[in-house]
């Protein structure tokens, strides 16, 4: 069985505690406003970013109509997205490093060439956040790469 995705795009939703800062810093990494909710204050509670396919939907930690639930308190109380990493492929990881490092995320891993064919770095983002950048580096042998990756990790060959 195939899921076939219709004339959509992926979408991702973030929870943060200052969806105005967060926007912002997320156009930063060349996603477009579609639009934003503002609560009754004129505060925006939800905003719509897009990147080509790609949705991003930052949403208020709090002050959404979501259910009282176990699993929304445990998303108040974070830590945000552990154990996900957003991967965005980029045209200049150098710029996007420096983008990162200025706008007060953590690099957690340097600028690094990769088995597969791709330099990345990642960071946590300044909303808690784990990111991954990459950029294809050239003339790279992808399956030569994902065999190197695999000795690499597991000691075989």
């Amino acid at each position: 069985m195939e899921v076939r995705v219709v004339a959509a795009s992926f979408r991702v939703g973030l929870r943060v505690g200052d969806v105005e800062a967060a926007a912002r810093f997320y156009r930063g990494f060349g996603f477009d406003e579609v639009g934003s909710v503002p609560n009754p204050d004129g505060q925006p509670v939800m905003t719509i970013l897009r990147r080509g396919e790609v949705q991003l939907i930052v949403d208020a930690l709090v002050g959404m109509p979501f259910p009282d639930s176990e699993r929304e308190r445990q998303t108040q109380t974070g830590p945000r997205g552990l154990g996900v990493a957003i991967g965005l492929g980029v045209d200049d990881l150098a710029v996007s490093y420096e983008y990162c490092r200025s706008a007060g995320c953590t690099i957690t891993s340097e600028p690094m060439d990769e088995a597969w064919g791709d330099r990345v770095f990642e960071c946590i983002d300044p909303f808690g956040y784990q990111w991954e950048f990459s950029q294809p580096i050239k003339d790279w042998q992808p399956a030569a790469g994902l065999q190197a990756a695999q000795a690499s990790w597991f000691g075989t060959r």
